[in-house]
C-alpha cells in the first residue's frame, strides 16, 4: 500500500475536443487496481468528458470547491462543495459534469475498475469498447475503439465461411 500527498503530483492537462481539464489519477499514484479514483479541476466555462454511462463501472463524483451542475440521466442539477452523486452502471448514470460557476470546479471522481467496459455516448449515438485496461486505467488494451451504432452489423452479417472454403 502506498500514500501519496496530492499537493505533491503534478496535473496532466487535457485540451482536446471542447474538454480542458486538469487532472491527478490517485488511485494509479498509489497502485491501485479495483477502485479508480482521480482529483479534477475543471475551469469557468468549461465541460468535462462528453454526456456518457459506462456498462461496466459504476462511478461517483464528490465536490470538494466551486459551484457548477452535473448532467443527470437527461436532468441538470446544481453542484456545490460538499455534494455527493453516485452514477450506476447503466442508462441512468448518464452524466457530464460542466462548470457553469465563476471559479475552478474541483471534485474527486471515483470509479469501480472492471475490465471489460462499455461506455454509451448518447448524445453523439456512440459506443466505446474497452479490454485489457479499463477506462482510466494504465497498460494496453487489447480492444479499443468507439463506433457509431448506425454502424452496427448482424451476428452473422459479412462472416466467411472458412470451413467450406477449405474443403
Amino acid at each position: 500500500m502506498q500514500i501519496v500527498d496530492a499537493d505533491e503530483m503534478d496535473w496532466t492537462h487535457r485540451d482536446e475536443g471542447g474538454m480542458d481539464l486538469r487532472r491527478k489519477k490517485l488511485a494509479v499514484a498509489t497502485g491501485g487496481e479495483d477502485i479508480g479514483a482521480s482529483l479534477y479541476e475543471l475551469p469557468p466555462g468549461e465541460k468535462a468528458w462528453p454526456y456518457h454511462y459506462h456498462t461496466g463501472n459504476e462511478e461517483a463524483l464528490y465536490v470538494l470547491a466551486g459551484e457548477g451542475a452535473l448532467r443527470l440521466d437527461g436532468e441538470r442539477h446544481a453542484l456545490s462543495a460538499g455534494d455527493y452523486a453516485a452514477l450506476p452502471a447503466d442508462e441512468r448514470g448518464a452524466h457530464r459534469v460542466i462548470n457553469d460557476g465563476d471559479e475552478v470546479l474541483r471534485y474527486l471522481a471515483v470509479s469501480t475498475m472492471n475490465d471489460p467496459d462499455v461506455i454509451v455516448y448518447p448524445d453523439s449515438e456512440k459506443i466505446g469498447a474497452f479490454a485489457g485496461a479499463p477506462p482510466g486505467g494504465e497498460g494496453e488494451r487489447d480492444v479499443h475503439g468507439y463506433f457509431r451504432r448506425e454502424d452496427a452489423v448482424g451476428y452473422w452479417d459479412g462472416e466467411p465461411d472458412v470451413e467450406r472454403e477449405s474443403e
